[in-house]
């Protein structure tokens, strides 16, 4: 008897290979393409971080040039009443008679009071979009000028200055809180306000010179590495003196007058 061999194929076997292998489907709906991403619109030159620094850059100058001018000019209480009074005068008077009395020195203040807002514009809009940017923390606090220094003294120092302008005004060009009134000459109401019963008016006065000098300093240095000047050693050692200096010389110019009233020297 002769055995055969049966070479047909198990039906089940097939079924299960097929249950197995990827059956294409041609019946799935076809997804339409959806729009093309949007193109970020062009932003002007205010809308770059190098626009901002470049406004930070231009106002903070303008405001260096005025404090150093009204540096000068409160010097000049050390030269007596006339002296000072006459300078406090011809600030009104500066472009008489071809101008009305206090157009310069009008056109001065707006230019202060435009510069101050963009400066502080610029300069939150600049920390935002940093902080933006790195929207985790680092796990370990680095101790640093810009983190450290520059984000709790120039942003806290900054309100100091603020709230001392707002002071400074009332009390030494319109005499609202000043002992003397609106109606005392400029020198007479300068002496009155540092007089000794008045201490913690001197002392704010110190208090905001200094931040007005750490903020100088910071600015400078700030300008410097903007520049790329501060990539040698030697030369950011340099710089870093003529920052601190500049920024010394501005704060004992201004707070030498309150003081030699405090105690006595300036009468």
């Amino acid at each position: 008897m002769t055995a055969t061999v049966d070479h047909s194929v198990d039906p089940a076997s097939v079924d299960r290979g097929s249950a197995t292998a990827p059956v294409p489907r041609h019946d799935a709906p076809h997804k339409p393409a959806g729009p093309a991403p949007r193109t970020p619109a062009r932003r002007g030159l205010l809308g770059t971080s190098a626009g901002r620094k470049a406004v930070m850059a231009v106002t903070g100058a303008v405001l260096v040039l005025f404090l150093i001018g009204h540096m000068l000019g409160n010097l000049k209480i050390f030269l007596g009443a006339d002296s000072f009074n006459h300078y406090a005068d011809w600030l009104r008077t500066v472009g008489s008679p071809a101008l009305p009395n206090r157009t310069l020195l009008t056109i001065t203040e707006i230019v202060l009071v435009v510069c101050v807002v963009l400066h502080m514009w610029a300069a939150v809009s600049l920390a935002r979009r940093a902080a933006k940017a790195r929207p985790v923390k680092y796990a370990a606090k680095r101790k640093s000028q810009a983190n450290g220094y520059a984000t709790h003294t120039m942003r806290y120092g900054g309100v100091i200055i603020v709230l001392f302008v707002i002071w400074h005004l009332l009390d030494m060009t319109f005499g609202t809180v000043n002992p003397e009134g609106a109606d005392a000459t400029p020198y007479d109401r300068m002496i009155a306000g540092f007089q000794p019963d008045r201490w913690w008016v001197a002392l704010f006065y110190l208090v905001a010179m200094v931040m007005v000098g750490l903020h100088l300093r910071h600015g400078l240095w700030s300008a410097f590495q903007s520049l790329g000047l501060t990539r040698r050693p030697r030369v950011r050692s340099t710089l870093q003196t003529i920052a601190v200096a500049v920024s010394a010389v501005l704060v004992l110019g201004f707070v030498a007058a309150p003081i030699c009233i405090l105690i006595g020297v300036v009468k």
